[in-house]
């Protein structure tokens, strides 16, 4: 239930209980012992795409220390012994302000990968956005959500007609928004992946919404020609032929000796983001939807009101979870610069540090009408599949209903900034 007798007080007991009951729990409620539990189930390349940053990683550090900056001021003598979590989002009811942000390559956290977050996203009434670089098609992810709500983020490829295409599969699989990621439009400066020589799209990894694409299997007909020369042999090539034909759809055998694999992993590379990119080329993605549109990595009140001004319906004030600019200004230090110039004419989400119910908290009293989930869910997906992530969503759950409520509030509406005093 989203609103009514207390969801967190079911949850704690259900902990409290869980062993007695002879139920026992899959994953932490501590975030650094979920990230450690998880480290300890993915490979060393796994958890460094997961977990590294860009440079020195001071901005992942930044996003969740500038949290500190601002404290709550709880309200007492208030009847909370029933709240209401609820949230609507472009005329759609939401059961708690929260989504799960688009992680690529899932299925470096888990075998289920994208399908696992779908089943357990649905259980919960939970929006999943899928991502662009998937492990699982929006197709396949779709069709086990019934008719809960999952949205799409976009990569805006190279190619127009792709784009399109993407578009089009999104309102065919029931994404009810679009989410464009604007800060990605060349690879950030990562050590952890670059130590290890790393990335998982050279290894057919991630590409499933492209591979599963008609617009871009024609690209494959045609781009980079030098896809048809073998490479030469090593230890690490072959290891790497061998994941692509894994990845690849079909059988693993034909596609072992078939150029398909390869000639799919260098029009990924080739076509997948587009550093020419301006604001003109919104037009054209308005053009193709009457679904909302999100635009994910603002982080200045200048890009906001641009937004604003190019009929976009929504912003989410992000920095990648600190993965593509060192020393950036981190997300919760952005957001109240940028609720201030937009002033409520268009809905503002963040990501990007998020790691606790009171993180929640203070987001929205500083601005944001949700919040998204990064990393902790895929933490728990390497940790438990499908049960771990509806774990997750259910302790973020509770954990933002108690500090609602602990602070005198019974609504999300009553969540301003008159509840917080800077640090």
């Amino acid at each position: 239930m989203a609103s009514g007798k207390l969801f967190s007080r079911q949850r704690q007991t259900d902990i409290f209980l869980g062993s007695l009951r002879g139920k026992s729990r899959t994953i932490s409620t501590s975030f650094d012992k979920l990230r450690d539990a998880a480290k300890k189930r993915m490979s060393k390349e796994a958890f460094a795409y997961v977990a590294g940053s860009a440079g020195g990683e001071a901005t992942k550090i930044s996003n969740r220390s500038d949290f500190n900056k601002w404290k709550i001021t709880p309200s007492m003598l208030n009847d909370v012994s029933e709240c209401n979590t609820d949230i609507s989002l472009f005329g759609n009811h939401y059961p708690v302000p929260f989504l799960l942000a688009p992680i690529g390559v899932l299925d470096m956290a888990h075998p289920d990968a994208d399908l696992a977050v779908a089943k357990a996203s649905a259980g919960e009434g939970v929006p999943f956005i899928f991502s662009s670089q998937a492990s699982v098609d929006m197709e396949t992810c779709s069709s086990v959500m019934g008719d809960s709500p999952r949205w799409f983020q976009l990569y805006w490829s190279t190619s127009n007609d792709l784009v399109e295409s993407f578009v089009q599969r999104a309102e065919s699989c029931g994404c009810e928004a679009i989410v464009l990621t604007l800060d990605t439009t060349m690879l950030g400066w990562r050590p952890r992946d670059l130590d290890l020589d790393y990335l998982p799209f050279l290894r057919g990894r991630g590409i499933a919404q492209y591979t599963s694409d008609p617009i871009f299997r024609e690209l494959m007909k045609t781009s980079l020609g030098d896809a048809d020369e073998p490479p030469k042999l090593t230890w690490s090539s072959i290891k790497a032929l061998i994941k692509m034909a894994k990845n690849y759809p079909g059988g693993f055998w034909s596609n072992l000796f078939s150029e398909e694999p390869r000639r799919a992993v260098k029009t990924f590379i080739e076509c997948y983001s587009r550093p020419s990119l301006t604001w003109d080329d919104l037009s054209f993605l308005r053009s193709l939807t009457d679904l909302p549109i999100l635009l994910k990595g603002i982080l200045s009140p200048e890009d906001a009101r641009k937004a604003v001004e190019r009929n976009m319906n929504g912003i989410i004030v992000s920095n990648h979870g600190g993965r593509q600019v060192d020393g950036a200004v981190s997300a919760i230090e952005a957001l109240p610069k940028i609720a201030a110039e937009v002033n409520g004419e268009i809905p503002i989400l963040m990501d990007s540090g998020i790691r606790s119910g009171s993180h929640m908290f203070k987001a929205i009293a500083l601005g944001a009408d949700a919040v998204l989930l990064g990393r902790p869910y895929t933490y728990a997906l390497a940790i438990a599949g499908e049960q771990g992530v509806n774990e997750i969503i259910q302790n973020y759950r509770a954990d933002f209903e108690l500090t609602m409520a602990l602070s005198g509030c019974i609504s999300v509406d009553e969540i301003n900034t008159d509840r917080l005093q800077s640090a």
